[in-house]
């Protein structure tokens, strides 16, 4: 049966090839199932007694409308959000891939133990799972030097593409990602979910009301970061395809602690700032209403670095990062205390609201502020809303919440911060031509995939 993106009304008239390289079905059309059974000579095979469920009724989800999706890194993010997927009637996860054995067998229990049959495919090298015709979508949680190029792979394939956070480690192959995904029609939902949220909305709201009056700064807290200590190559462990986990980034021997401590490394994380900001940062564009566009001035202080003859990894431990837009409102982004402590609080001339990421908790001045919210609410920990969002977009070819350019605007703040730290300088920036006013800023703007992993 042809997947459901072929047969629904799509914006684009150049449509991708399909995986296999033939052209895509044409766009709008449908049948009804028993037209569709006669012409393919399945009715024959009907049985006399059709389950209720597997026509749609009985509160089920006949299969020709569900949405069958694959994943792509299925460790310990994929499988905290995969039940999020299942939960829907509406979703079929067909296919899991990865890098390591030992997630692909975890994965592929888990989707057969929800759906009670061992159907669910598993590959090592996700470009075999995207190269599969009967899959809608993919979820994306792979480790962050991956999610550009596995986003650009798949929706090169023709599917839609539901990724973890940040959506890029360099500005330029965020802003290509972006290109890419309007040149083949693509449905991307970033995983920043707080725009989803309740506690978020309402604090949106507040301020976009003029309930605190003109908003000044935009405070931001994210944890301090990890530090990793020196050590030797080892072997790689068995059920490890290594040269896949790397991807894109420099060949490095197999070192544990550069390997299960990335976000510590400028070529597969970045850093706490760059890895967890983007939450922020992204509530920060979609509340002051900037999605389109982005600061124009970056500095990066106070920054604590490791101590190199102890540590091996080379990201920032604390800092503050800061950002000014053209009309003079501030962003601090503080890099700091630990993992409870996070928060987004919007700063007026007349109150201010924040937002407790750890408690969804809403604080206010005045006080009166929150006579305004309603009990209760889903918190970010449960991403149901969110990929619903992405599912109604599937379906209506419609932009998601956080789509490609929402996503690339919020994470370019945080990378441009980074390399601000980087370069020790404050940097001015043009949001329209995506260029610093410093030629050692722009050389930073991209890192060359390694082969063969270029996409553009």
């Amino acid at each position: 049966m042809p997947s459901i993106r072929s047969r629904l009304p799509h914006p684009k008239t150049d449509r991708p090839p399909s995986a296999g390289g033939a052209p895509a079905p044409a766009t709008g059309r449908t049948y009804r199932r028993r037209q569709f059974l006669f012409r393919t000579g399945a009715a024959i095979a009907l049985p006399l007694i059709v389950p209720p469920a597997v026509l749609g009724r009985a509160g089920g989800v006949a299969p020709s409308n569900r949405i069958t999706f694959g994943g792509i890194g299925m460790g310990n993010r994929a499988l905290f959000i995969l039940p999020n997927f299942l939960a829907f009637p509406d979703v079929q996860f067909v296919a899991v891939s990865d890098a390591r054995e030992d997630r692909r067998q975890v994965s592929r229990k888990a989707v057969d133990a929800h759906y009670h049959n061992q159907d669910c495919r598993v590959h090592s090298d996700f470009r075999e799972l995207l190269a599969q015709k009967d899959i809608d979508a993919v979820l994306i949680a792979t480790g962050n030097r991956w999610h550009a190029t596995a986003s650009m792979f798949a929706a090169r394939a023709g599917k839609d593409i539901y990724c973890e956070k940040p959506i890029s480690l360099t500005i330029r192959e965020g802003r290509q990602l972006v290109e890419l995904c309007r040149r083949y029609g693509t449905i991307y939902q970033a995983g920043t979910q707080r725009r989803s949220t309740e506690s978020y909305q309402f604090a949106r709201e507040m301020v976009r009301q003029g309930r605190i009056g003109k908003v000044h700064t935009v405070e931001m807290q994210v944890w301090t970061g990890g530090t990793v200590p020196h050590q030797k190559a080892t072997p790689v462990p068995p059920g490890w395809d290594y040269d896949q986990w790397l991807g894109p980034v420099q060949w490095r021997p197999f070192v544990p602690g550069r390997v299960n401590g990335w976000t510590c490394f400028w070529d597969t994380g970045e850093g706490m700032h760059t890895d967890m900001g983007t939450h922020y940062t992204d509530q920060m564009q979609w509340v002051l209403g900037t999605d389109a566009t982005g600061p124009v001035e970056f500095e990066a202080l106070d920054l604590v670095w490791p101590n190199p003859k102890e540590w091996m990894s080379e990201t920032a431990l604390t800092g503050t990062f800061k950002c000014r837009y053209a009309n003079g409102v501030s962003g601090i982004l503080y890099q700091r205390k630990g993992f409870t402590d996070r928060y987004i609080r919007y700063l007026g001339d007349a109150g201010w609201v924040q937002v407790d990421d750890e408690t969804d908790v809403v604080t206010a001045e005045p006080k009166s502020i929150l006579q305004l919210k309603r009990a209760g609410g889903v918190s970010w920990a449960d991403a149901g809303t969110h990929i619903r969002n992405f599912l109604e977009a599937i379906r209506s070819r419609r932009p998601t919440l956080c789509h490609p350019e929402v996503a690339h605007r919020a994470q370019t703040i945080c990378e441009a911060t980074t390399i601000s730290a980087r370069l020790d300088r404050k940097l001015k920036w043009d949001p329209v031509k995506e260029v610093f006013d410093c030629d050692e800023a722009n050389r930073m703007l991209y890192r060359e995939p390694r082969a063969p992993w270029r996409v553009m």
